[in-house]
């Protein structure tokens, strides 16, 4: 492959014990004969958040802050370390193989170990990140269905995706680490008692609805590749989930994007900034509070 493992490697000024000693083949076999256990973690998320909010209906709102800095905090760390870990693969992809590869060739996770190990934890993430959603249950917030919609969806389709290692895979990785690298930054700030601008609020929400654009348009190249009989390592199942996940996105985060920022008139809800879809952070309220 012209050399890519040389070419790949030089992407990265310094690898970690961890980055060097990953076996990919491992967490394959592991992924594929434990993936549908996701279900199983979903159904109880569910009844978690919604046997929750009939927990706390008669019971007073926990504060929780000092808490919610922590996560926060570990979770935008971690969404920058990964995309500082897979965005020069994309780019690299991108800049010396042009779009189909990066679209239809998978990663060589076995010759690119960084990005095959911050893959393993991208999809491992989305288990832990459900708790984003126990906060809000725990501090008696607004619960939207894009929330939780989005929790669940993206955490089947990531483990499902490892298992058939879906070449197009990696655009997704690499946006998801981008925007929630600012998305948990901005989460994090607010519990700490600092007052991003509302247009910061605004900039999540718009690269948000970016990445589900883009997301889609992947998918759909990826299906004109399939059919003009092109080698692509990405399923028609897997190009259809997709594209409907994405688009479903699209939909439910334009319609919070004009509620929230167009249409201010609507509610309390809109005007607080409390709840952009896919974590959490503090209502106005906590600014005054005392953890």
């Amino acid at each position: 492959m012209r050399g890519y493992n040389d070419m790949v490697l030089r992407n990265y000024s310094y690898f970690f014990n961890f980055e060097e000693e990953f076996i990919h083949q491992d967490t394959r076999v592991w992924m594929t004969k434990n993936w549908t256990i996701s279900f199983y973690f979903c159904a109880l998320y569910m009844i978690l958040i919604f046997g929750g909010q009939y927990y706390m209906q008669s019971r007073p709102r926990f504060n929780l802050k000092g808490v919610l800095c922590i996560w926060n905090s570990l979770l935008a760390a971690f969404s920058i370390m990964g995309a500082c870990r897979t965005a020069p693969e994309l780019f690299h992809v991108l800049k010396n193989y042009g779009l189909y590869h990066s679209i239809c060739i998978p990663s060589y996770i076995e010759l690119d170990r960084v990005a095959g190990v911050w893959t393993w934890f991208f999809v491992l993430s989305k288990l832990p990140e459900l708790g984003d959603t126990i906060f809000i249950v725990l501090r008696k917030q607004p619960l939207i269905f894009l929330h939780w919609y989005h929790h669940i969806t993206v955490l089947l389709y990531s483990w499902f995706s490892y298992t058939e290692y879906t070449a197009s895979a990696r655009w997704f990785i690499v946006m998801n680490y981008c925007v929630h690298s600012i998305m948990y930054t901005y989460y994090a700030l607010k519990c700490m008692g600092y007052n991003p601008s509302r247009k910061f609020a605004m900039l999540i929400t718009t690269c948000q609805l970016c990445q589900m654009i883009i997301g889609c348009a992947i998918n759909v190249w990826a299906a004109q590749y399939l059919q003009e009989h092109q080698p692509c390592h990405v399923s028609t199942t897997n190009i259809k989930l997709s594209i409907a996940m994405y688009f479903s996105y699209f939909v439910l985060f334009a319609r919070f994007f004009y509620k929230s920022y167009v249409n201010r008139g609507t509610s309390k809800h809109s005007q607080s900034d409390n709840s952009i879809p896919g974590g959490y952070t503090s209502n106005k309220s906590d600014k005054i509070k005392s953890n």
